[in-house]
């Protein structure tokens, strides 16, 4: 056997140890960020229940049934993430993808964590457009679209191939990044990670989470909110995931968005019952 196979080997050898060592590790994270976030989230809108009622976006209310789907489909999904993790760890452990573990300063993580949140909206805008397309929707996408009226743990309810196509972005985020010789920092991944998933959750709560006035401020109005998502999933627009930029550049809005979420984000009650508004005095 030659030096170079022999090396080959070895590299191969220490990768194999390395997924038998890191998979279960990886496999918690990506469950824990997923349970976490979704239960949370859960717990929140039981809890302020006249709050999350009042400002309920769709009538129908969601079955045991489409509960179940979802959950058991995203632990489908967290095996995708979890695989695509791993992969992601071993390309750093054979020198191909560059990230730092240490400390980085305050003005690296922020522009860090800001590009790769604005690239990866980007990424599912284009992705999800795709995934809507009359070829790759019903092998890709209808499984998604299967929670007509979404709750948290729709999260993750992806097909095997939507999971990989929204897992990719990752791997090929710092494998450029690292060919370009930036070595990321990990705390930026890892932040960037968690606002994935709350982010997520928040898109999918059924109640709008954001306050009202939101969409008719222009220093909020371009990040998404309950109701932009929620609308994709009743009427097939807004693509956008973070950010509306994309649905506004691309003509995807929903017509009726700002109009949608107004009637949503209702004063802030939080305990008893909504009381009609009283009648103006002449």
């Amino acid at each position: 056997m030659t030096t170079a196979q022999t090396a080959h080997q070895d590299t191969f050898s220490y990768a194999m140890h390395m997924v038998a060592e890191h998979f279960m590790d990886v496999m918690y994270f990506d469950l824990g960020r997923y349970l976490v976030a979704a239960g949370v989230l859960s717990i929140l809108l039981l809890v302020f229940g006249t709050w999350a009622r009042n400002r309920r976006i769709q009538k129908r209310r969601a079955t045991r049934a489409d509960y179940k789907r979802e959950f058991l489909s995203s632990i489908r999904t967290v095996f995708v993430f979890g695989v695509t993790t791993l992969a992601t760890l071993l390309g750093r452990e054979i020198g191909v993808i560059h990230f730092k573990l240490d400390q980085v300063s305050l003005f690296t993580f922020v522009w860090q964590f800001a590009l790769i949140v604005v690239l990866h909206d980007a990424w599912f805008y284009w992705i999800h457009r795709a995934m809507h397309s009359k070829r790759l929707f019903r092998a890709t996408h209808l499984h998604h679209h299967k929670s007509r009226t979404p709750t948290p743990w729709a999260a993750y309810s992806f097909t095997t191939w939507e999971a990989v196509f929204e897992a990719a972005f990752m791997p090929l985020f710092l494998l450029a990044t690292s060919l370009m010789g930036v070595a990321y920092s990990g705390l930026a991944v890892l932040f960037f990670l968690w606002h994935m998933i709350i982010r997520n959750v928040m898109a999918h709560a059924g109640s709008e989470l954001f306050p009202a006035g939101w969409v008719d401020n222009p220093l909020t109005d371009w990040i998404a909110t309950t109701t932009h998502h929620d609308l994709h999933h009743s009427d097939r627009a807004n693509y956008g995931f973070y950010f509306t930029w994309w649905d506004r550049w691309m003509g995807t809005e929903h017509p009726r968005y700002k109009e949608e979420f107004r009637k949503n984000a209702k004063p802030f009650i939080m305990f008893g019952s909504a009381k009609p508004a009283l009648p103006e005095q002449v």
